[in-house]
């Protein structure tokens, strides 16, 4: 045969590559007529049969049984047919059984090559298949190698990649760790099927959350967004659809424990979980926690706000290096412009007298909301 002992040698690769058995079955099928024609010739009538139970592989040619041979690679006389089948009539088409030892060490050099090209192939289907509905989930690997800075992640069945754009600052990995990342791509490439994973990504925060808060993982509290600075700082919007359950006491757990088992998978990453709220207005104020928040304006046609705050809690709405407001931005989707009550005061006295406003009128469609009970 071709392939000695062709059933362990399939059921061992579609065990260590994740490759269906049919689409094995398929490619040495494939690979043995190929040979098989190189031998017989390309117009002759090949079918090729595998038997699951035994492994063995039959080869069979056809050719039509005639009074006058025109093409003797499909067609045999009656005399010759009745060697084969004593029964057998002009017209017949007979399956004959060819030896696959007659290919020879050209043959069967070619069907190994179909069949290495094949397999190849199947490979790259397999982990294609395998990884595209792992896309945005969460997986585990080992370093494998660091390739210029760019980190090669063993995930068993295949290799992923995490770029160093995608890497958190100050992570730093050696061969052999064990590392956790978010599947943020899996792309169909000719040279095979490549697992793009962050470290970085929103989202990998996210289904943090998920793993580790119930709460989250069974729906009753719904993460709306996510906000991050890698390895530095991050914002999350919580809701509960069950009024009974504090969705940021879930988030955080006893004694903090939840939250903090993902700070330490975020490197000491800080999180601010904060409540969402449908009132946009609110959940700015909410983004911008702990700030207290006098006063907003908002141009819902532009999609900014102007956050007025006293002047002692300016510096804590901007935060260090703009960071809070900057996350809030993220989050809310929204631009927010914080400034101090006194600078906008100056800024509208000449124009506008704030305290004449109610809470909801509109100014050159701009809304502008007093800090009340209400935010």
């Amino acid at each position: 045969m071709l392939i000695t002992d062709i059933k362990r040698v399939m059921e061992q690769v579609s065990r260590e590559k994740g490759i269906n058995k049919e689409v094995l079955i398929s490619t040495i099928k494939e690979a043995i007529e190929s040979a098989a024609r190189k031998k017989l010739g390309s117009r002759a009538d090949i079918e090729v049969h595998y038997d699951e139970k035994s492994g063995e592989v039959e080869v069979f040619q056809f050719k039509e049984v005639v009074a006058d041979v025109q093409d003797p690679e499909v067609e045999l006389t009656i005399e010759d047919g009745l060697k084969y089948d004593p029964e057998c009539e002009e017209g017949d088409s007979l399956g004959i059984k060819v030896d696959t030892a007659l290919f020879g060490r050209i043959a069967a050099q070619s069907a190994k090559q179909v069949i290495i090209q094949k397999m190849k192939e199947a490979e790259k289907n397999a982990v294609y298949e395998n990884f595209i509905n792992k896309k945005g989930e969460i997986i585990n690997g080992i370093v494998q190698r660091i390739d210029r800075g760019n980190i090669v992640v063993n995930l068993g069945q295949a290799e992923a990649v995490l770029p160093l754009k995608e890497q958190m600052p100050r992570e730093n990995y050696k061969r052999g760790d064990r590392i956790r990342a978010y599947v943020l791509d899996v792309l169909e490439e000719s040279r095979g099927s490549q697992i793009v994973l962050s470290r970085t990504h929103p989202e990998f925060l996210v289904k943090l959350f998920y793993s580790e808060v119930p709460e989250v993982a069974e729906s009753i509290v719904t993460i709306k967004g996510a906000a991050r600075e890698p390895g530095i700082r991050s914002k999350v919007a919580v809701t509960s659809s069950d009024s009974d359950v504090d969705p940021i006491g879930a988030c955080v757990g006893m004694k903090g424990n939840r939250v903090q088992s993902i700070v330490q998978e975020l490197r000491g990453e800080k999180i601010d979980i904060i409540q969402w709220n449908p009132d946009i207005a609110k959940f700015v104020c909410n983004a911008l926690a702990p700030a207290e928040i006098e006063k907003v304006v908002i141009d819902e046609d532009n999609r900014s706000m102007e956050i007025i705050v006293p002047d002692e809690f300016l510096s804590i709405a901007i935060g260090k290096n703009g960071q809070n407001v900057r996350l809030a931005c993220k989050l809310t989707g929204w631009h927010l412009d914080v400034m101090s009550k006194d600078d906008y005061n100056k800024n509208n006295n000449s124009n506008n007298n704030f305290d004449e406003f109610d809470d909801t009128k509109d100014i050159n469609n701009e809304k502008v909301v007093e800090n009340s009970s209400e935010i």
